[in-house]
């Protein structure tokens, strides 16, 4: 997380290494079709113009940003196999054999560790599968650009290992499909950057669209609460909760801002950011006691496994 930001740009231009010339980047002509897209993720993502030109000068596309876009496509994929395989493309938890997936979140499959990450392979219906991946696609990938793929993939996943630990604790007899508490995550940490930079950010429309982006995310939290509560059909058992959406936008607002927001700085050389690391592992380490302990202890009574 460090290697990349170990040479500060302004640390080499007080030292007379580099020139920063006057004029913004914005007032460069003659760009091939690459190096422009790269003008425009910086110009979204960095706040201050010097950051910009040293992205800009810097960037090799080397590593490629290929998580988030790894991401995408095994989601895509494992929808696709399940649509076909059970002829249903909207509202598949409904399905019992959808349920029985290896890969969804149930609390009665606590044990099998693996489910707390997997689950977000899975989707509702096409509708929740379309609003993560084209959210992913739109601010992961340039997130991902600029700050690298072991920042934005750590961020991510501790955004859906949050969710579906939060879910264990507050909604307890709920299972979990979806990548909503890596997007939320990746969304969160993005729009708090922007506000937290909101003279320096350059990127057009930024009001609109950030207006836009509430409302989109709002309307998906409350589409999943409507589902969790008011199913439109009946089912065997409770549907997905919605509580990995929200605790994928605390993650975000609190490790993601400062992910994003130290473009050059080393996280470990960040008080804050230990405190963040430690207050996630603290949660971690009480949700792991809460699963194998609270269950038994209050009696909750959960539903069959599928």
């Amino acid at each position: 997380m460090s290697s990349k930001r170990s040479s500060s740009f302004r640390r080499a231009i007080a030292n007379g290494r580099r020139t920063l010339q006057r004029e913004i980047l914005l007032d460069e002509t003659g760009l091939g079709l690459y190096k422009r897209f790269v003008r425009y993720v910086a110009y979204e993502i960095l706040p201050c113009e010097t950051d910009r030109r040293w992205y800009f000068h810097q960037n090799r596309l080397c590593p490629p940003p290929v998580f988030i876009a790894i991401v995408t496509i095994v989601q895509i994929i494992v929808f696709m196999c399940y649509g076909i395989m059970l002829n249903k493309w909207v509202l598949q938890t409904y399905q019992p054999d959808f349920m029985k997936s290896p890969l969804v979140y149930h609390p009665g499959h606590r044990a099998q560790v693996w489910r707390f990450f997997s689950y977000m392979f899975m989707h509702v219906g096409l509708e929740q599968l379309g609003f993560n991946a084209l959210l992913q696609l739109m601010i992961g990938v340039p997130l991902e650009m600029v700050h690298g793929i072991l920042r934005i993939s750590l961020l991510y996943m501790a955004g859906v290992l949050a969710g579906s630990l939060t879910v264990s604790i507050t909604d307890m007899r709920a299972p979990v499909v979806g990548g909503s508490g890596g997007v939320y995550a990746l969304c969160s940490a993005h729009l708090a950057n922007v506000v937290m930079n909101w003279a320096g950010m350059r990127c057009p429309y930024k009001l609109l669209r950030m207006i836009l982006a509430l409302v989109c995310m709002s309307s998906e939290v409350g589409r999943a609460v409507w589902l969790r509560f008011s199913p439109p059909l009946p089912s065997s058992g409770p549907q997905p909760s919605f509580m990995a959406h929200l605790s994928g936008a605390v993650v975000g607002i609190s490790m993601g801002l400062l992910i994003l927001r130290s473009y050059e700085e080393s996280l470990q050389k960040q008080c804050s950011w230990w405190v963040i690391v430690f207050s996630f592992i603290t949660f971690l380490l009480f949700a792991i006691f809460w699963n194998i302990f609270a269950y038994e202890l209050l009696g909750v009574q959960i539903p069959p496994p599928p």
